[in-house]
């Protein structure tokens, strides 16, 4: 979906993009959070934002004003001349987010992001991704951690082997203990 693997079978779409017939439309209508950061250790944040930026075919001066702006929203205002080699893990997650939205995408995939944070890092992950202006966007977060995806989540879907084998609306999962065991019968039995 994200337009890092080509799918092998079916369609996929993206606000009417065929993820196969043009990626690079898709590419400028999506985000992508991930346990890979996709940040250069040897630029400094600037840097990389500014080079992310210019992929998406920012103008100068709007990805400036954006720079700055998302730099404080995710508290790394006063790192921004530092090379991003010289980050905390937490801190390199956190500037990887500021490059996801910098463009202002559509839509928001997350995939397994909280790999590697400690709690408190996590917790200023989940922090960050409430106060950040993206409720009007798609999220697709992919994840293990089922309390924490449920937690963030609007709709619940089960893959494996590249189909949906279980789908619910959030608020109809009332007991996570019964979930999970729905979750382990998709995983491991099927």
């Amino acid at each position: 979906m994200s337009t890092l693997v080509s799918p092998t079978s079916g369609t996929v779409r993206v606000h009417e993009h065929d993820v196969r017939e043009s990626p690079l439309e898709v590419r400028r209508l999506i985000g992508v959070i991930s346990h890979e950061t996709y940040l250069y250790q040897d630029l400094t944040a600037r840097e990389n934002l500014q080079f992310f930026g210019r992929m998406y075919g920012m103008k100068a001066d709007v990805l400036e004003a954006r720079i700055h702006e998302l730099v404080e929203e995710v508290g790394l205002q006063y790192r921004l001349d530092d090379r991003v080699g010289t980050f905390s893990r937490g801190m390199k997650q956190r500037l990887s987010i500021a490059r996801a939205i910098l463009h202002d995408p559509k839509v928001l995939f997350l995939d397994e992001p909280y790999t590697g944070l400690d709690q408190h890092a996590a917790a200023t992950f989940d922090t960050i991704l409430k106060e950040l202006d993206v409720s009007d966007k798609t999220q697709v977060m992919v994840s293990h951690d089922l309390e924490r995806g449920i937690a963030l989540a609007d709709k619940v879907v089960i893959l494996f082997g590249g189909r949906i084998v279980f789908e619910t609306e959030k608020d109809a999962i009332k007991d996570f203990h019964e979930f999970r065991q729905t979750y382990e019968h998709y995983v491991h039995e099927v």
